[in-house]
C-alpha cells in the first residue's frame, strides 16, 4: 500500500481536499490491477493520509458506482470464489487486461500501439506479450469506441506485416521470464536448468546476466557463466527452470553498444565486417536505396547497362549469406571471394540435386 502512496502528491489546501473529481483520479491511481488488490478500508486510510475527507460509506458508494461502471474495476464480492466473495471489507482491482492509471490513451497512442501488437507478435514469446497485454486491450478499445467519428473502423485498417517468412516466436514459461528480467534489472545472479541444443541434455548452471536481446522469434538472454568471464548467449525458451539468487551477479561494466557488432548470434563466415561489391538488378537498387543495408552504401550506374554496382559493409555471417541466396538472380557477387564460393557451389549442389535422375532416385528411396 506504501508504494501506491509514495507516488501520491500530498494535497494540502481546503479546497483540493473537497474536490472530489481531484480525490477520485487519486483513488483510481491507487488501484492495482489484478490480482494484485486493496481492501476499501486501505483507500479509505490512503485518501486521509492525502488530505481528503470522505465516508467509508460513500467510497463504497463510489467504487461500487460510476467508478467500477467507467473503469473496469473488480470488487471481490463478485468473485465466483465463496470464500473470496464472503470478505470484508471489499478488496479492489482492474480487470487483468487493462492499463491501470490516468491519463486515458489517446487516439495517436492507439494507433501506434496497434502497430506494435502487429509487429511484436511475430518476435516476443507469449509469456513477454503478456505484459504488454494491458496496453494493447485499451488501444483497442480506444479505436473500436470512437464510432461515427473519423477513427471510426481504425481497429479494422491497422496491420504489421513481417518482413520475408516469420517463424512463430519460442515459447518462453511466464515464471522463467519474470525471473530473468528482475535478475537483469537488479543485477543478481540466476541458477537455471538451461537445456544445451549442441549437447543434447539439461545442465544446472549460475549464470551472471547482462542484458536482453530479442532476435526474430528468439530472445536471449546475455550473461557469463559462473567464474568464467566469456560471454554467451542463453535462448530464453531454454531455459527449463530459473531461481533467483541473493547474490549481486558480476556485471564488469559490460557495454551492450559495444559487445553487438561482434556478437556471433548466427555462425561466423569469417570474423568481423567484410565490404560487400555485387551487380545488382534496378528492382533490388531501388529497395535498397530506401532501405540501405548501411550508412557506407553506395549504388553506381554500371556502364552500358541497367544494372548498379553495389558497394557496402556488411556482416561476414550467415545471415548476410542467407540474404544474398534470397536474391537470386537479382545479384552478381564479386567480393568477398568466400561469399562468391559459396554461392557457385551451393547453386552446383541444387543445380545437382534438382537434374531428374537424382531426384527421381531420391524420391524413391
Amino acid at each position: 500500500m506504501e508504494e501506491f502512496v509514495a507516488a501520491m502528491p500530498h494535497r494540502t489546501s481546503l479546497e483540493s481536499a473537497r474536490d472530489p473529481l481531484l480525490r477520485n483520479l487519486i483513488l483510481l491511481r491507487m488501484i492495482p490491477r489484478y490480482p494484485s488488490s486493496i481492501s476499501t478500508t486501505e483507500l479509505h486510510e490512503a485518501l486521509a493520509r492525502e488530505g481528503f475527507e470522505i465516508s467509508l460509506r460513500s467510497l463504497q458508494r463510489d467504487l461500487d458506482g460510476k467508478l467500477s461502471q467507467h473503469f473496469d474495476l473488480l470488487c471481490s464480492k463478485d468473485d465466483l470464489d465463496p470464500a473470496i466473495a464472503s470478505l470484508r471489507p471489499y478488496r479492489w482491482s482492474y480487470q487483468p487486461h487493462v492499463r491501470p492509471g490516468l491519463p486515458l490513451m489517446s487516439a495517436a497512442e492507439a494507433m501506434a500501439f496497434q502497430l506494435c501488437e502487429g509487429h511484436l507478435r511475430h518476435l516476443l514469446p507469449p509469456g513477454v506479450l503478456g505484459q504488454l497485454e494491458p496496453h494493447f486491450a485499451e488501444a483497442r478499445q480506444t479505436l473500436s469506441k470512437r464510432e461515427g467519428s473519423r477513427h471510426a473502423h481504425w481497429l479494422e485498417r491497422v496491420r504489421s506485416l513481417p518482413n520475408g517468412k516469420a517463424l512463430l516466436p519460442a515459447v518462453v514459461a511466464p515464471d522463467v521470464w519474470e525471473k530473468v528480467a528482475i535478475a537483469v534489472l537488479e543485477q543478481r545472479q540466476l541458477q537455471v536448468d538451461y537445456f544445451s541444443r549442441a549437447k543434447g541434455e539439461v545442465k544446472t548452471m549460475t549464470l551472471h546476466p547482462k542484458g536482453l536481446v530479442s532476435r526474430g522469434p528468439t530472445t536471449y538472454l546475455i550473461a557469463s557463466v559462473g567464474d568464467y568471464t566469456d560471454i554467451r548467449h542463453f535462448a530464453l525458451h531454454r531455459i527449463q527452470q530459473a531461481q533467483l539468487l541473493t547474490i549481486s551477479s558480476r556485471d564488469g561494466e559490460f557495454n551492450m553498444d559495444a559487445y553487438l557488432p561482434e556478437a556471433a548470434f548466427t555462425p561466423r563466415q569469417g570474423t568481423g565486417m567484410v565490404e560487400l561489391v555485387a551487380d545488382v538488378h534496378p528492382d533490388i537498387a531501388s529497395i535498397l536505396r530506401e532501405t540501405p543495408l548501411g550508412e557506407d552504401q553506395t549504388l553506381e550506374p554500371l556502364p552500358g547497362t541497367v544494372w548498379l554496382r553495389l558497394t557496402a559493409c556488411v556482416p561476414d555471417d550467415q545471415e548476410t549469406y542467407w540474404w544474398v541466396m534470397a536474391l537470386g538472380a537479382g545479384i552478381l557477387v564479386h567480393e568477398p571471394s568466400s561469399l562468391r564460393k559459396s554461392i557457385i557451389k551451393n547453386n552446383q549442389s541444387l543445380h545437382f540435386m534438382y537434374t531428374p535422375s537424382v531426384m527421381q532416385k531420391s524420391t524413391t528411396g
